[in-house]
């Protein structure tokens, strides 16, 4: 009998895992996976603990399924990034594995550390085959007309669709029941790495969960999501981030569902914006094959290195903890503390800010972003920091810098969001919630809330004209 060995990483699923599937196609063979932690990796990548949690959950989930299918899901720690080619190649000796089937990983370390478990269990005479697994289309299959990654986000998003329409990538079954099912389980441990509770009723961790939200957002929300999505104040997104992030949750499975809800989705309808995010989302990880730099904390635009960035703790600490005197900003930030997660309209405000309004080096903020998210995902936080510091991808010119008040003027006219977060600003009336200073001194009224770090007109000529030396410079 031949051994079909899975290995399991970001893909924490059985519906639609097309290295499970292909694994389990051969009825008569033994089929077995693996899970290898890398904490010190982890470590290194800036992991967030919630993150860490809610993996660690949804482990257990898929390990449960995968007993039911009679299917044994074996755990390893393994704590050097390096020790897990080690380990991997050592349990394939030891359970006798003939084929090992796994899904990609695009991030430039990951993607090393394939080419050398492939080549080491090559020689060991394992048979190893890949899948692009967590894309809609392969890295490199959406091209412009010089054969080339696009650049420019847009264009690749119609190119990208064009291919859609031409052919749907299937999405494949759960494997069926194998001799000897079900099996017991042993849970596997907990992670010898930090982790903090997450809010399970926002994000119930496994793939039933992560299935009921994303056929409930598929009817009607999904059509009101151009109307609403740029509101914090409502529950108008999907919050299906962290279970793409994690693997909980495949793109083919919400691209089909969207269709088979409303099949004119590819078509510029009302349902066509939420599926042009899971573009962008395949746009990021795209330009990581095509430009591995980007995983090396390298800005895409290369002028951009030039720019002076400011060292201000303060400003920075400040920043971290919603203590900026700019409410909408500060919400936000307490928001990601509380969840782990973050509306995306604030992400982009809140990456404006410390990159335009404080000058502070956008990687400081891609690093906190990754140490406190439960979606963290390298390819999709570089793209969307570079994107707010103007050394990314994006069409528009540096001197793009977003207002922090009028944004969430915008976005949260009354203040609904703001009070949530900032309790102190409870009795600041809707039409002053913006400024609450200004408010303050009017009315004599003290207020337990600091005044803003930074002058907003000022602080934005400062950084047109770090930016311009830093492009006259160049």
């Amino acid at each position: 009998m031949t051994t079909h060995l899975v290995w399991l990483r970001n893909d924490l699923r059985i519906n639609d895992n097309l290295a499970l599937h292909a694994a389990c196609r051969d009825s008569d063979a033994k089929v077995i996976a693996l899970y290898l932690s890398t904490p010190e990796q982890w470590q290194q990548h800036d992991m967030s603990p919630k993150q860490a949690a809610f993996i660690h959950a949804s482990l257990l989930e898929v390990q449960s399924a995968l007993a039911e299918r009679g299917i044994p899901l074996h755990y390893q720690a393994c704590h050097a990034f390096s020790d897990s080619i080690d380990a991997l190649a050592e349990f394939c000796e030891k359970q006798k594995v003939d084929q090992l089937f796994y899904n990609y990983q695009y991030e430039v370390n990951e993607r090393q550390r394939d080419a050398r478990a492939e080549k080491r269990l090559d020689d060991a005479g394992v048979i190893c085959q890949g899948f692009d697994d967590s894309l809609l289309l392969p890295p490199g299959s959406v091209q412009s007309g010089d054969r080339s990654m696009y650049k420019v986000f847009t264009p690749f998003s119609k190119a990208f669709v064009r291919r859609l329409q031409q052919s749907l990538p299937e999405c494949v079954p759960a494997p069926k029941p194998r001799e000897g099912s079900p099996l017991k389980v042993t849970p596997i441990p907990a992670f010898d790495y930090p982790t903090k509770a997450f809010d399970e009723d926002l994000f119930p961790a496994g793939e039933a969960a992560a299935l009921k939200r994303l056929r409930h957002f598929a009817t009607k929300p999904v059509i009101d999501y151009p109307a609403k999505r740029d509101l914090p104040a409502l529950d108008a997104t999907s919050r299906l981030s962290v279970y793409l992030a994690t693997g909980v949750l495949s793109p083919r499975q919400c691209l089909h569902r969207v269709l088979h809800e409303h099949p004119d989705a590819l078509d510029n309808s009302r349902a066509f914006t939420w599926l042009n995010e899971l573009i962008w989302r395949e746009f990021y990880r795209h330009l990581l094959v095509a430009y591995p730099a980007l995983c090396r904390h390298q800005p895409f635009i290369d002028w951009t290195r030039n720019v002076e960035w400011q060292r201000n703790d303060a400003h920075f600490d400040a920043w971290k903890a919603g203590r900026t005197g700019y409410p909408i900003v500060d919400a936000a930030m307490r928001q990601m503390k509380a969840l782990g997660w973050m509306h995306n309209r604030l992400r982009m405000i809140t990456a404006s800010f410390l990159v335009k309004d404080l000058l502070i080096d956008w990687r400081e903020g891609e690093r906190y972003f990754m140490q406190q998210l439960i979606d963290g995902d390298l390819a999709a936080n570089n793209g969307g920091w570079q994107w707010a510091a103007s050394t990314g991808t994006d069409a528009a010119p540096y001197f793009r810098i977003f207002n922090p008040t009028t944004q969430g003027e915008r976005f949260d006219e009354k203040g609904d969001f703001i009070r949530h977060y900032l309790p102190e600003l409870a009795d600041v009336p809707d039409s002053d919630i913006h400024q609450p200073h200004v408010w303050a001194e009017k009315h004599h009224k003290k207020l337990d809330y600091p005044a803003p770090i930074v002058d907003h007109k000022a602080a934005r000529k400062k950084t047109l004209d770090a930016f311009e030396r830093a492009k006259s410079a160049a």
